[in-house]
């Protein structure tokens, strides 16, 4: 409900390849045959760093390994240096190579005739549905966070918005009752479990090792799920999704200007450093001292969506 959830048919394969090379050569005297062996050398030095460099989905494969038990445990947030937050950082940036071509190639195109061809109202209507169809499960999330008051007027919106407009407009906000998205992964950081390093997933975006569950709980949560007919779930749940991508991708086109440089490194500290404010923020502490990146829009960031 929180994340770009496309059902997008995909498969990231790894092509591993193998060269041998042998040279004979007629050598005059000791000189030549030692001047002859150096050059042999620095052209098999050469040629390995070419096949290596072909390979660079193998070549992440392989920094695997150096990856300790004790990297797991790290609660990653944006100051702390690259080995420490992100120690899956070559196989993440091969995903999100992955993931940011699928984008420039699918998602991006779609988002923009999405946001050319339906009028701002319907996209703001459509928005809303989606974020009122999360207010039982970010209720669930509070009241397992021992915030009944704040699950409360949760449940309240919910209420509110589905009797006057079906969630297609949100009366409850007018009412001094807004919006607070909540995840099990949010749940779990408020009572102090690690997030685990930063992971890029292939389709989904940005998480964590704790906030990957998200994704199995969030499937469970989506009233859909219970309000439609077996025969026809499967349509409108996925159809949800798709077009839930889209409306959230065509959200973020105007910000993306606003990413320079190392475009993976930049929506990485931006996950991080929001997914720490939201967390502070909950428990009541002084969320100034946390760095912070202020939301591109009401209820979709950059790591959504489904």
């Amino acid at each position: 409900m929180h994340r770009l959830n496309f059902l997008w048919a995909s498969m990231l394969c790894i092509g591993l390849t193998s060269n041998a090379f042998a040279q004979d050569a007629s050598l005059n005297n000791t000189l030549t045959q030692a001047d002859e062996s150096v050059e042999d050398i620095q052209t098999g030095i050469e040629a390995d760093s070419t096949v290596d460099s072909k390979h660079p989905r193998l070549d992440a494969l392989k920094e695997l390994k150096n990856v300790k038990v004790d990297n797991l445990k790290v609660n990653a947030n944006a100051a702390q240096a690259d080995e420490v937050k992100d120690p899956l950082q070559p196989l993440n940036r091969e995903i999100y190579a992955f993931n940011d071509m699928l984008d420039r190639h699918i998602a991006r195109p779609l988002a923009v005739q999405y946001s050319e061809k339906i009028p701002q109202d319907v996209r703001g209507s459509y928005s809303s549905f989606r974020k009122n169809l999360s207010e039982p499960w970010n209720a669930v999330n509070q009241l397992a966070q021992g915030r009944f008051k704040r699950a409360a007027k949760t449940l309240g919106r919910f209420t509110i918005n589905t009797v006057t407009s079906l969630g297609l407009a949100d009366p409850a906000k007018r009412l001094g009752m807004p919006n607070e998205d909540e995840t099990l992964g949010t749940t779990l950081g408020y009572y102090g479990v690690p997030s685990g390093p930063y992971l890029m997933l292939p389709l989904f975006g940005p998480s964590t090792l704790r906030n990957s569950l998200d994704y199995v709980a969030e499937s469970y949560a989506n009233p859909l799920t219970y309000m439609v007919d077996n025969s026809d779930q499967d349509g409108y749940i996925w159809g949800n999704r798709l077009m839930g991508g889209i409306n959230a991708r065509s959200r973020l086109l105007e910000f993306e200007s606003a990413l320079q440089g190392d475009r993976y490194a930049a929506i990485r500290d931006i996950y991080l450093q929001r997914q720490g404010y939201n967390i502070a923020k909950k428990k009541g502490l002084d969320a100034e001292a946390i760095s912070f990146v202020d939301d591109v829009a009401d209820d979709e960031t950059i790591d959504s969506e489904q």
